[in-house]
């Protein structure tokens, strides 16, 4: 105890204070931010700040409007936000204005499994319009809690009337360069949905099947003897298939043949069976008996040749024949080198029944949209066709035609929304074409196929990152037609008129596209479907024409955001965008990586047809969210993290940084452990941030700054280091890259700043006189260091670096307004020289902290304070250090540091045998020196009492 008339030294240092508390309490303290921004009106302050300045477009890819929004969106829309924020900072005009898909099934499933499926077309629009409003209501909340900037008053929604009417006349403009045409072909057809899929919404996973070897029996025994060069057979002959698609084959009308393929004419007790020949033995052994090979032929000897159906003797509705066609798609792979074919149920088949003539009306097609036969095909009317695979198996049997049968799983086309297996089926749907060929009302034909444009403008598009330009372009390369039609309620129009005996569109299609248009745009889709033939053709026409009762896929949808969205909400946009009268380009498209086949895809087709060219410059996927152990995030193995609860406990800031750490070009892990890991590097953040903000709380730049000549040479450097550092982390946000960044700040606070610079900096902030030049010249690099750190950080921390520049800079409103620290503007740059030199000197405090701590550890020293060191280095070490002055001790924060010459570096430690001085704790033979302050060594009682002592380095 001291009595009361010791002095308290301790109130004499320059003690740092902020309000800026060291527990960012997020969880409570963030929605209020949130409140401010929509209170403020910040988005459209923003806009006001950057009126003049180039433009910044991220157009958003529109997340459906059905349910709570989960970590994988979070992770999209903090992405979007991070990037949108960098440009801002960077002095771009950086819209962002959030969009929302509210079209089709998922919605219409919701509203049917409330309501039922009985529902009229009207009342389940309505009741889709609402329930989507609702689901957007609600992530609408949750995406502004993550921090997210944007136009949350004027958001677009694919459901909005003017929007939908966009979308009918970007159809209308897709229709007039050639590419929409009507056909029947199969295409993708999901039972659960009842209706068609695009290639899009396929995805794969593996099913149990049954495959069957099938015999189908000779109708021209003669002709096949010929084709194997023999003067007749002497049993029955059969042609043998094998398939994994039992439900197919009551619908079978051909066989296919690979032309150059050897196949082999097999005597067995079953008959002669026509298997390829390389699979002869392969064939035998699966249907467990011997056989001879009686003579060879190529499969084109083979074309022509007639057989019959399987189950011909069994009922007369099969009582047909089945040609063979040559196709190079039956190969000896696998089965048995001939494929059946059911020209209704796969492409393949489809493309070569029709190429050797088969007509559309002649192609049978039983199976309903709900998987069900017609109730009027033999055998297996009324039958669901998976459950009917048993039915047909025995029939077959029975029939003496089924030669094996095993069950195997194998990978099967899905579809994503139902994760139900699906099939193709052939349907008169509306196509957009990928190559050459006719469309409807061609009025201005584009010069290049669709497919030739699209792939010409993946290669003037930039890829973040870039292994996503061979994924979208091998998808172009390869995809069919895009079948855009759907048969379901809740969806912008197919508006045709279709002659009821001749299937022919009305004459005035393209007007009454324009008035479907107008009438959408008055009235959204519900007041077309209002609209009877009537009302739109007169009574003239009206008896000989149906209304169309199609939608647009979804795809088309979101796919032509860009041709009403960009063009409304980002019209003349001019700046860095390049003003396009057709309509700008947006800078980027952010998507989940499986939009290389999704919104991407569509987007880029769409824009093809319509201008020629893609309508972003750059695109830039991301991962999926999974677990530590590499697991996607799922409810049913309830490994994932939602974002509500981790805002609740954590913040939404620990999200957004969590995020911005991530390596999002592959899946992005997160649990609880690493959100623990997330949350102590946040942290060590807030706590270098608090430190700048103490050290400043009484720093005036217009009266207290210094000019960066005056400034001490350390102080120089660390500006000079910041500057560099500024420079690396914007060449990240240049491309995109965030985890460098946030890595390297870590980085910066730990080691630049904490464990160097403002590790030595402490003696003269606390210790010299307030108003001195010494503690002025670290305040002056301190601010601007905060100045160029609050905006590094704000992108990503943007919750933490709002909360922070309102203590650091009142009354000069958001963050956001700002631009990257100029550090040019104060004298600062990434001096060379200077960098340099301070990285020899911090190899050099390294190696001085490592003895003194060998010391410590042996217990000849407490604090490096109280070691006297004396470092022997050779000439050009000696040199740098001697350029230092009595400040070298500072460097080493020891009270001591001589300097002695020697041909390595060689450093000696040893205790202080002086006295420690009670307010700077620095151990001084001048301790006492002054009788009125016996415990204060000589340069604090100067820097109380006196001049001060002068800093020249440190």
């Amino acid at each position: 105890m001291t009595d009361s008339t010791t002095p308290d030294y301790r109130a004499t240092l320059n003690l740092p204070d902020t309000p800026f508390p060291m527990r960012g309490d997020l969880p409570k303290r963030e929605p209020g931010w949130v409140k401010q921004w929509n209170d403020d009106g910040l988005y459209q302050r923003l806009r006001d700040a950057r009126c003049n300045a180039p433009k910044f477009i991220l157009h958003d890819g529109p997340p459906y409007a059905n349910g709570q929004i989960h970590m994988g969106h979070a992770v999209n829309k903090v992405l979007k936000d991070m990037i949108v924020k960098a440009r801002q900072l960077a002095g771009f005009d950086a819209q962002y204005v959030p969009g929302w898909d509210c079209h089709g099934l998922p919605i219409e499933n919701a509203i049917e499994k409330k309501h039922g499926r009985t529902l009229s077309r009207d009342d389940m629009q309505a009741k889709s319009r609402a329930y989507a409003t609702e689901q957007i209501a609600q992530q609408m909340v949750d995406f502004q809690r993550l921090g997210v900037l944007g136009d949350w008053k004027k958001p677009y929604r694919t459901m909005d009337f003017a929007n939908e009417a966009g979308e009918i006349r970007a159809f209308k403009r897709v229709i007039e360069r050639g590419f929409v045409y009507r056909g029947l072909k199969p295409v993708y057809w999901c039972f659960d949905c009842g209706s068609s899929l695009a290639e899009f919404e396929i995805e794969y996973a593996d099913k149990k099947s049954q495959t069957l070897d099938v015999a189908f029996p000779s109708a021209e025994p003669e002709k096949l003897a010929a084709a194997f060069g023999l003067n007749k057979l002497d049993k029955p002959a059969f042609v043998v298939i094998w398939t994994t698609t039992a439900w197919t084959i009551p619908a079978n009308q051909a066989l296919n043949l690979n032309p150059v393929l050897e196949y082999a004419l097999v005597d067995t007790d079953k008959g002669l069976l026509v298997l390829a020949a390389s699979l002869v033995e392969k064939c035998l052994a699966r249907y467990g008996i011997a056989g001879t090979v009686l003579a060879t032929t190529l499969g084109e000897k083979l074309g022509g040749l007639n057989f019959r159906h399987p189950l011909a003797h069994v009922d007369a509705g099969y009582d047909r024949l089945s040609p063979v066609y040559l196709a190079e798609y039956a190969t000896a792979d696998d089965g048995t080198g001939i494929v059946h074919s059911s020209p209704a149920y796969g492409v393949d088949d489809f493309n070569s029944c029709r190429a050797h003539g088969m007509g559309v009306d002649d192609i049978l097609n039983p199976v309903g949209g709900n998987g069900v036969y017609a109730a009027d095909f033999p055998l297996f009317g009324g039958q669901q066709i998976w459950k009917a695979v048993p039915v047909i198996l025995e029939a077959l049997k029975n029939a003496g035609h089924l030669m094996a049968t095993e069950t195997i799983s194998h990978s099967y086309p899905h579809c994503w929304r139902h994760k139900s297996p699906v099939i193709y089926r052939a349907a008169a749907q509306w196509f957009v074409r990928m190559d050459e060929g006719e469309g409807v009302f061609t009025k201005d034909k584009a010069p290049k196929t669709l497919r030739q444009m699209a792939l010409d403008a993946i290669d003037h598009t930039s890829f973040y990152p870039e292994n996503g330009k061979a994924r979208l372009r091998d998808m172009i390369a390869n995809r069919p037609d895009w079948c855009i039609s759907r048969q379901r309620s809740w969806g912008v129009p197919v508006p045709f008129f279709l002659h009821k005996e001749t299937g022919e569109l009305h004459p005035d299609t393209m007007a009454i596209l324009d008035r479907a248009a107008s009438i959408v745009e008055e009235g959204g889709i519900e007041a077309w479907s209002r609209a009877t033939v009537e009302d739109i053709l007169g009574a003239t026409d009206a008896p000989h024409y149906t209304k169309s009762s199609d939608i647009l896929e979804v795809w088309f949808d979101s796919g032509s955001t860009f041709w009403h969205v960009l063009r409304g909400t980002h019209a003349n946009t001019g700046g860095s965008l390049g003003h396009h009268d057709v309509g700008p380009e947006a800078d980027l498209y952010l998507e989940g990586h499986d939009q290389h086949r999704g919104w991407f895809h569509s987007s880029l087709l769409l824009a093809c047809a319509i201008y020629g060219r893609a309508p972003y410059r750059g695109l830039l996927t991301h991962g999926f969210t999974v677990d530590s152990q590499g697991r996607k995030m799922s409810k049913s193995l309830g490994n994932g993290i939602e974002p509500q609860a981790v805002s609740q406990k954590l913040g939404g800031e620990i999200i957004r940084l969590w995020v911005a750490a991530s390596d999002y070009s592959g899946d992005i892990a997160g649990d609880d452990k690493i959100l623990a890991r997330v949350v102590d590097a946040y942290r060590r953040i807030r706590n270098t941030l608090r430190f700048l903000l103490a050290n400043v709380s009484d720093f005036d730049p217009a009266t207290d700054a210094v000019p960066a000549a005056q400034m001490l040479e350390i102080d120089r450097f660390a500006l000079a280091r910041a500057a560099e550092f500024q420079a690396e982390i914007l060449k990240h946000y240049e491309v995109y890259e965030f985890h460098p960044v946030v890595s390297k700040l870590q980085v910066y606070c730990s080691e630049d700043l904490g464990a160097f610079y403002l590790d030595v900096l402490k003696d003269r902030l606390y210790t010299t006189a307030p108003k001195s030049l010494a503690r002025r010249s670290a305040q002056t690099a301190l601010w601007q260091i905060t100045h160029a750190m609050l905006r590094w950080m704000a992108p990503f921390c943007s919750f933490t670096a709002e909360e922070a520049w309102a203590i650091f800079a009142p009354g000069q409103g958001s963050i956001f307004l700002q631009t990257y620290w100029n550090f040019a503007d104060v004298g600062a740059t990434p001096d060379a020289a200077l960098l340099a030199k301070w990285a020899a000197v911090r190899e050099v405090r390294d190696a001085v902290n490592k003895a003194i701590e060998a010391v410590r550890t042996e217990g000849g020293v407490g604090s490096s304070l109280q070691a006297n060191v004396t470092v022997a280095a050779p000439p050009e070490t000696h040199g740098l250090l001697a350029s230092l002055g009595e400040d070298l001790k500072f460097v080493f924060i020891t009270s001591v540091a001589q300097l002695a010459k020697a041909p390595e570096l060689a450093i000696t430690v040893t205790p202080s045998n002086a006295q420690k001085c009670e307010r700077c704790w620095h151990w001084r033979d001048d301790v006492g020196h002054d009788s009125a302050h016996p415990t204060l060594c000589g340069r604090c009682t100067s820097n109380l009492h006196g001049e001060g002592e002068v800093r020249t380095v440190a």
